[in-house]
């Protein structure tokens, strides 16, 4: 039996009409859509213009698309490394250091003029009625807690003040105890625990470390002796404390990380480190995790890889090649240095103590031999004085902090981290505390 179709509807011909009726369909829900969150203004105002204006009826600045375009590949691509580490995790496998061929390509793009343009974006004036919209979508996508937002969404200009948006008041309460180191931002601890060995090695992933000194730099220093010490051994010679030329700070190397004093009343002093990884989602502003005095400043020009968890396994020396600003300084028990470290789309690290610190320049060259770009603060004695929770900097997505820091361990005084590895921790929460033995 053959078939036959009807003379008087070709098959080709049905089948432009069934399409055109399917597209008229799906055509008419989206326009309907686009028509709620529409503002009534806005559809007055294109009611006076006739039936040649209803098509121009809803107009969405290219940036904005952009943005939102942006927002949906993060979201996809988080969700992806997310269920990666989950399984791992779930499977008790802590991941090793595996380069492949996709970090060696990273290395071919240009990521830095990506960040740039990526950064240009989200500074661009939102329209007061998209900006709810387009904020909750960031919200869900990376699970942000706009109740805790000091303003209301439609108060955020751009993305970029909503991505450092200030938090409302008793949102983070600081621990008040004096002895111990609070969380300087909202994240995920990746590596903590006390370095120990030859290089003072930072552990990057299972499998590869880098170096301490090269990621501070080759002219960071730490406190050996006080100021009053150093006098009495000086024949009574002046000295100041941030002079780290003269005798009161000595510059050692880091390879010897653990420095008794000359004093042999002090206790033994050991260095430690923390690692924290800001998510995009994350509160971005960054805060001081002690009272202490910063002395110096170094801002490294370098690459803006990524720095999420594949990353962190097939980019070798991802915390040394990115750039990043380091702060130097004392605190009650000695050496403390914070390093943030950029990341792709986050080449701006807003330093709040220093404003006129640019990172992610265009016309500054990526020379890695060439020294940091270094700036001492005034009083040298001194420097800039912080209290424990005050504001020092912001990222203008998620990142990295890195901390760096002298802390006892003598018989008499211990200092133990009171965290866990691949655990969330919230700005102003206690990292470890001083205990007497």
């Amino acid at each position: 039996m053959k078939w036959r179709s009807n003379g008087s509807l070709p098959i080709h011909n049905y089948n432009r009409f069934a399409l055109s009726k399917l597209y008229n369909q799906h055509r008419f829900h989206f326009t309907t859509f686009l028509r709620k969150v529409q503002p009534r203004a806005s559809l007055a105002g294109a009611g006076s213009n006739g039936s040649s204006s209803q098509g121009n009826s809803f107009l969405v600045p290219g940036a904005t698309v952009a943005t939102i375009l942006m927002l949906g590949a993060l979201h996809a691509r988080r969700l992806y490394d997310d269920k990666k580490v989950e399984e791992a995790r779930v499977k008790g496998v802590e991941l090793e250091f595996h380069p492949d061929i996709k970090a060696r390509f990273l290395r071919l793009l240009p990521l830095r003029s990506i960040s740039r343009v990526w950064g240009s974006l989200t500074d661009m004036e939102l329209p007061i009625w998209l900006r709810p919209y387009v904020y909750k979508a960031w919200a869900r996508a990376f699970h942000s807690n706009l109740e805790e937002a000091q303003l209301p969404l439609e108060e955020y200009v751009s993305l970029r003040e909503f991505f450092i948006r200030k938090l409302k008041e008793d949102s983070r309460p600081i621990d008040s105890d004096p002895y111990c180191l609070v969380s300087p931002v909202d994240g995920t601890v990746l590596r903590y625990g006390e370095l120990r060995g030859p290089g003072a090695m930072i552990e990057q992933v299972k499998g590869y470390s880098y170096s301490a000194a090269s990621l501070l730099g080759t002219n960071s220093y730490l406190p050996m002796i006080a100021a009053a010490d150093a006098n009495e051994e000086n024949s009574g010679e002046e000295n100041t404390v941030g002079d780290t030329t003269k005798k009161s700070w000595w510059r050692i190397s880091l390879a010897s990380p653990k420095v008794r004093d000359t004093a042999s009343s002090r206790p033994l002093k050991g260095l430690f480190y923390c690692v924290i990884y800001l998510k995009p989602g994350d509160y971005h502003r960054i805060h001081s995790p002690v009272d202490w005095d910063i002395l110096a400043r170094r801002h490294f020009t370098g690459h803006l890889f990524p720095m999420n968890e594949r990353a962190i396994r097939t980019i070798r020396n991802l915390y040394v090649e990115n750039e990043r600003v380091v702060l130097e300084g004392q605190w009650r028990e000695g050496y403390m240095a914070m390093a943030a470290v950029g990341a792709t789309n986050i080449g701006s690290i807003e330093l709040f103590i220093e404003p006129t610190l640019r990172t992610n320049n265009p016309q500054k060259k990526m020379v890695h031999s060439d020294p940091p770009d270094e700036q001492v603060y005034e009083p040298k004695s001194t420097g800039v004085t912080l209290k424990k929770g005050d504001e020092v900097a912001a990222f203008n997505m998620g990142s990295t902090v890195v901390l760096v820091f002298q802390a006892p361990i003598s018989k008499s005084s211990e200092f133990r981290f009171c965290i866990n590895k691949g655990g969330r921790i919230r700005m102003g929460e206690a990292m470890g505390r001083l205990h007497d033995l």
